[in-house]
C-alpha cells in the first residue's frame, strides 16, 4: 500500500509537471455519473450511499479546480427526468443536494453559488432552501460554482426564449416585430448561465458517452472528457488527466 501510494504521488506530480504553461479551461461542466453503481459495486444496498459519498466528493473537485486556475465550473446534480423517479428515491437525492449546497456554502468556504434549473419544479421546501444558499454566497469572490438542479437542456433554452418575449411584452412591442430580430444573442442573454463564459470543457465519469441534455446550448463547442471511473472513485489524477487532454485539443471553434 506504501509502495503504490508512492507510485500514485510520482505520477500525480509529473502530470502536474506536464501542465506547466499549457492552456486550461476557463470553464468546465462535470457531470458527475455513477454514483449509484459505485454504491453497488461495494456492496451497499441504499443507493443514497452512493449519492451521499459523491456530495462529499464535489469538495475534491472545487479544490482541483481552484489548484489550477479554474474560475466556473458547472456541476450537474439532479435533470428533470430524475424527479420522475420514484419519490423514495427523489425526496433522500434532494435532501442529500441541498445539504452539499449548505456545506459549500459554509462561511470558511469561498465558493460563490448559483442554482441553474427550473426550481420552480420542486416542493416549496427545497426550492426555497437551495435559493437561501445560493444568496448566502452573494458576496464571495472564489470560484463560480453552478449547481445544476432539476436541470434540462432544451428546458433551458424554451425557459430562455419564453424569457425573452416576456421581457418584450413588457416593453409593449408587438410579437411579429420581437420575431423578426430575435437572435442568438436575445437568447444567451436569457439562459441560466447568462454573463458567463461558455464551458471549455466537459467532463462525464463512469464510462457513458453521451451529453444527456447538459448545457446543449451551452456545449456548442465544448471539448468533451469521457472517463470510466465512476464519480465517487474519480481521482486527482482522473481529474489531471482530462486537464491534460484538453491542452493537448486543437480547438478551432467551428473554422
Amino acid at each position: 500500500m506504501v509502495f503504490s501510494n508512492l507510485l500514485y504521488k510520482i505520477y500525480e506530480g509529473r502530470l502536474n509537471r506536464q501542465l506547466d504553461g499549457l492552456p486550461r479551461p476557463q470553464h468546465i461542466g462535470v457531470m458527475i455519473d455513477g454514483n449509484r453503481r459505485w454504491a453497488r459495486e461495494m456492496g451497499l444496498a441504499d443507493p443514497s450511499d452512493g449519492h451521499r459519498a459523491g456530495a462529499k466528493h464535489v469538495k475534491n473537485l472545487l479544490a482541483w479546480s481552484e489548484e489550477v486556475g479554474i474560475d466556473h465550473v458547472t456541476i450537474y446534480l439532479l435533470s428533470t427526468e430524475n424527479l420522475s423517479r420514484p419519490e423514495s428515491e427523489v425526496q433522500p437525492l434532494l435532501d442529500i443536494i441541498v445539504r452539499l449546497a449548505s456545506e459549500l456554502a459554509e462561511p470558511d468556504q469561498p465558493w460563490k453559488l448559483k442554482m441553474v434549473g427550473a426550481l420552480d419544479q420542486l416542493d416549496n421546501r427545497h426550492a426555497r432552501q437551495l435559493k437561501n444558499v445560493e444568496e448566502s454566497t452573494a458576496h464571495k469572490s472564489g470560484v463560480k460554482v453552478n449547481l445544476a438542479i432539476c436541470y434540462g437542456g432544451k428546458q433551458e433554452i424554451a425557459d430562455a426564449v419564453r424569457s425573452y418575449l416576456c421581457e418584450q411584452a413588457d416593453r409593449g412591442r408587438d410579437l411579429a416585430d420581437v420575431a423578426s430580430d430575435i437572435d442568438v444573442e436575445a437568447i444567451a442573454d436569457h439562459l441560466y448561465t447568462t454573463g458567463q463564459p461558455d464551458p471549455d470543457l466537459i467532463i462525464r465519469t463512469s464510462g457513458e458517452q453521451r451529453i444527456s441534455g447538459f448545457l446543449l446550448w451551452q456545449s456548442a463547442y465544448s471539448e468533451f472528457y469521457f472517463c470510466d471511473t465512476n464519480w465517487p472513485g474519480f481521482r486527482r489524477v482522473d481529474f489531471l488527466r482530462a486537464m491534460r487532454s484538453f491542452a493537448t485539443r486543437n480547438r478551432r471553434y467551428g473554422k
